[in-house]
């Protein structure tokens, strides 16, 4: 209905004929304005028909029952069509609006408007403008709203048909209001300058309205221009207008000149009140005058202006957006004892405070709080949730604040989306990830250059750079534009992997695509070439990189200085050095210590002294990565006083150790022999919040087997897993025990994924059972483990056990498990199973792009099972799970000869 009614609303620099010069018009002489469309229902517009055509009918009970089936569309319908009365209208009109679920379009306005004039009844016409006017939701929904009273204005200016009905000043006022707030301003000056060709004159509202407007949008000239007409008219400013000149002040970045204002207001007698307040200390807020706005806090009671909510709110933002958070949560209880209700605004603002520090348990209470209090946490309340908890790496319970949002009523928007997309992204679950993307667009919300950005890097985190590029395909077929940010994510991951001619093949065509290239892509590709030892391409790049006007930073030079200090070229990498400084860019202490890191590897500490004085003369302090450096140095050498030394100056220094700082000192306490230290560094590790990875166990493992001279081990751990033994991995979980580091359920993961990786399922069990003794259950990652590892040793019925166990669990296997799985089975003959197994694997409410790229594509394709791929799409299809038309497009470049798949795309 919306799209029949917009071409005939006439635009403001557009002079048309208006629908409402058709509607006004007698209806005795004249046809219907437009010809009725044909009801989207028949059986609900004949009813609707009947029934308000009989008295009494708003107390019929099969009007209830037609409620369901009511649209704005056959509102307007009824409206026109129908020979109403204004009260019979207008009473059908306000049903309508009270049932759940429904509203008003501005055209079921229009249609209730062109009755009203046909009938004369010219007041009920300025209400149901006016109440149309504060209907108006959205800039879109304002904008149709503002088109109909346009018809209406130009109807009555050209006679309307025979009408007398003028449009008065109290219209044109409540509409400019309106605008203001949308900050429609061009629209507000284009309705301002038709009132006054109408003959309407302004008044003191209007001014402000228009004043309000402009000052919005921080054009403080352009109020001043209608605070001059205001005082050429004879009218006073009033305290609405100062307001809106501070906030106008205020938004065009001039506080000091809102500070005038406030002390003219003073000067004048004009009252200030909390609105006055609120509106400068927001001001000096945002420009960082934090001491000034609370001076003004504390001088407002004085003033005999109460201290509300948003003035209370205003201040906590602050003073947590500058760390002062303490001060924040110090307002906060102060406005309840001083009986100020915080209100849902006051309440989010603190709920993201303390999940900005971590505090994600007061978080809840203080949501749990908002219940109580009677106050519905909205979409921003459980965003700033969600976020807390993905950053923080809880990704599981930010998932249940999105359930708890949606059994609340409250729809996520495409930002809680984002936010959630990027936790499981970071958490390595993309699987998951994709399945949240497939929600939003099931939810009519669009993906934009964050959410698409976000699924890339997630791929690509995983080692999925096909499925990478698959997105991008998508994105720029749902006309989502690749930003320099997507790129420099598929350019990083392609010279990860060691692809870097495919990289600089991507990198050249961007000039093509209208992308600018920037000095991350130019670092992320010089990064490759010395990766892969091609220093002098990297120099080629870092020519090119100046000669066209991308200027380098340290990152730029960073891998140039590695690369030639692992090729020993101490000289070359000083003179990078001193040209570095030449070109006025300043190393940073991740130059120096990819030096330094290098030096001490190789035995050149004079050097590496050296290059640490530097370092230090130009203003750097060591960092986590120089501690680990010098530290590797004296583990390497054996000199467990020193390196302890190294652990305590960290401290010392406020520099926090990092994994690979762990690392480095646990793997040296073993090669030392020192495995009560180990353990200890361990535990303080863990104590600490540093969480342990594969790398910490498998060098405790290491240097345990060494102990008993089983064997010697690489040390990069490299056969450790195909050796160790299972009562060598007990031995660990003891030690750890004894040095009171209790087992975790990241602990078992570790240990099982090194046995399942190697194939080893023996041990593999026996760790299983021991976490079962310790009453600790297996999580998804162990699951999954555990899965791939039956698919490898083609034990499918054992794998299909595991993956309905986790179900059950409500685990989600990922979708490379069912690669193997289904795979396997196809490489066996066993088609049906397949398809069986396949067909459960589209009720686990898996992306279906994602399904047929790694399971069909990745999987049967690359395998040759083309036939078992065709029935398998064909079984997506009958099950409405139907990939888009890119994959499509996908499967026929890679199997071209398929017609039928032509066809399904074609059908697509």
């Amino acid at each position: 209905m919306r799209r029949r009614w917009t071409s005939l609303l006439p635009k403001p620099a557009v002079s048309s004929p208006s629908p409402l010069h058709l509607l006004v018009r007698p209806s005795s002489s004249s046809p219907s304005p437009l010809p009725p469309s044909p009801p989207l229902h028949p059986d609900p517009y004949t009813e609707f028909s009947a029934l308000l055509s009989r008295p009494g009918w708003p107390q019929r009970p099969a009007l209830q029952a037609l409620a369901p089936s009511l649209t704005p569309r056959l509102v307007s319908d009824l409206l026109l069509t129908l020979p109403l009365d204004p009260p019979t209208a207008l009473a059908f009109f306000r049903w309508a609006s009270r049932r759940p679920g429904y509203r008003h379009s501005a055209y079921c306005y229009a249609s209730l408007l062109a009755l009203l004039l046909r009938s004369n009844s010219f007041r009920l016409v300025t209400t149901t403008i006016t109440s149309m006017i504060r209907s108006s939701g959205s800039v879109d929904e304002m904008r149709s709203a503002l088109d109909v009273f346009r018809s209406i204005s130009r109807e009555a200016g050209a006679g309307g048909g025979g009408t007398a009905f003028r449009l008065g000043l109290r219209c044109y006022n409540t509409l400019l209001l309106a605008l203001a707030r949308f900050g429609m301003v061009d629209d507000m000056k284009y309705l301002y300058m038709e009132m006054r060709k109408a003959g309407v004159l302004p008044n003191l509202p209007t001014y402000n309205a228009m004043i309000s407007g402009c000052c919005r949008l921080g054009d403080v000239a352009a109020a001043k221009l209608y605070l001059s007409s205001l005082v050429h008219a004879g009218l006073r400013p009033d305290k609405f207008t100062y307001d809106s000149l501070m906030l106008g002040h205020c938004r065009s970045k001039d506080v000091d000149g809102a500070v005038k204002v406030f002390e003219v207001m003073r000067q004048k007698g004009c009252q200030r009140d909390e609105v006055s307040y609120t509106i400068l200390i927001h001001g000096l807020c945002e420009a960082g005058r934090m001491d000034e706005a609370l001076a003004l806090f504390s001088e407002m009671e004085e003033d005999g202006c109460r201290r509300d909510a948003h003035t209370y709110t205003v201040l906590i933002k602050a003073l947590c957006g500058l760390g002062r958070r303490e001060e924040g949560f110090s307002l906060f209880q102060e406005m309840e004892e001083k009986g100020c209700k915080p209100n849902i605004y006051t309440y989010t603002v603190v709920i993201g405070c303390l999940c900005k520090e971590k505090r994600l348990e007061d978080a809840e209470v203080m949501l749990n709080k908002m219940f109580e209090k009677g106050l519905a946490p909205n979409v921003v309340t459980y965003a700033v949730l969600i976020d807390g908890y993905c950053k923080s790496g809880k990704i599981d319970a930010a998932f249940g604040v999105l359930e708890l949002m949606e059994s609340n009523g409250c729809k996520p928007n495409a930002w809680t989306y984002n936010e959630l997309i990027y936790g499981f992204c970071r958490e390595r679950k993309v699987h998951k990830a994709m399945i949240l993307f497939s929600k939003m667009l099931e939810n009519g919300l669009s993906p934009d250059v964050v959410t698409y950005n976000t699924l890339i890097q997630g791929q690509c985190m995983e080692g999925h750079i096909d499925s990478a590029f698959r997105l991008l395909d998508l994105m720029e077929r749902n006309d989502v534009v690749p930003d320099q940010h997507t790129y420099t994510i598929l350019i990083g991951a392609l010279c990860n992997e060691g692809k870097v001619e495919e990289a600089h093949s991507l990198f050249e065509s961007l000039e093509d695509k209208g992308v600018k290239v920037d000095d991350v892509m130019y670092n992320a590709l010089i990064d490759g070439q010395c990766k892969v030892g091609r220093i002098d391409n990297a120099r080629v790049l870092l020519e090119k990189m100046v000669s066209r006007n991308c200027l380098p930073n340290s990152y730029s030079y960073s891998p140039l200085m590695d690369c030639l200090c692992r090729e020993k070229r101490w000289q070359d990498a000083l003179l990078l050095l001193d040209e570095m400084l030449e070109k006025g860019v300043q190393p940073t202490t991740v130059t120096y210590t990819s030096i330094i890191d290098n030096m001490l590897k190789e035995g050149e500490y004079g050097l590496a002294k050296m290059i640490l004085d530097r370092m230090a003369l130009s203003g750097y302090g060591p960092d986590a990565f120089t501690y680990t450096a010098i530290l590797h140095a004296y583990c390497g050498e054996g000199r467990l006083v020193e390196a302890q030394n190294v652990m305590v100056e960290m401290n010392k220094q406020g520099v926090v150790p990092d994994l690979v700082t762990y690392n480095t000192f646990i793997d040296g306490c073993g090669s030392m022999g020192q495995m009560d230290h180990a353990f200890s560094a361990l535990k303080h590790m863990i104590d600490s919040g540093c969480m342990p990875n594969n790398r910490t166990y498998s060098n405790l493992l290491k240097h345990m087997l060494r102990r008993k001279q089983e064997s010697t081990i690489s040390s990069d751990n490299g056969d450790l897993w195909k050796i160790v033994g299972i009562d060598t991995v007990f031995e660990l979980l003891e030690g750890m025990a004894r040095h009171g580091v209790t087992p975790s359920i990241n602990t078992y993961t570790a240990l099982m994924s090194g046995f399942c990786e190697e194939k080893r399922l023996e041990e593999a069990n026996l760790l299983l059972s021991n976490m079962k003794e310790r009453c600790i259950s297996p999580n998804e990652d162990i699951y999954t483990s555990l899965v791939n590892c039956f698919c490898k040793l083609q034990k499918y019925s054992e794998a299909l056990e595991l993956i309905d166990s986790m179900k059950e669990y409500g685990y989600l296997p990922e979708l490379e498990s069912y690669q193997l799985f289904l795979s396997g089975l196809c490489d066996e003959g066993k088609f049906d199973k397949a398809k069986f197994i396949f067909c459960k694997t589209l009720c686990g409410g898996y992306n279906c792009d994602e399904i047929a790229w790694k399971i069909l594509i990745d999987g049967l394709l690359r395998k040759g099972h083309v036939d078992a791929c065709s029935e398998m799409l064909s079984i997506m299809e009958e099950r409405n799970c139907s990939p888009s038309l890119q994959t499509y497009a996908m499967l026929i470049k890679e199997f071209p000869d398929r017609a039928n798949w032509q066809q399904k795309q074609s059908q697509v």
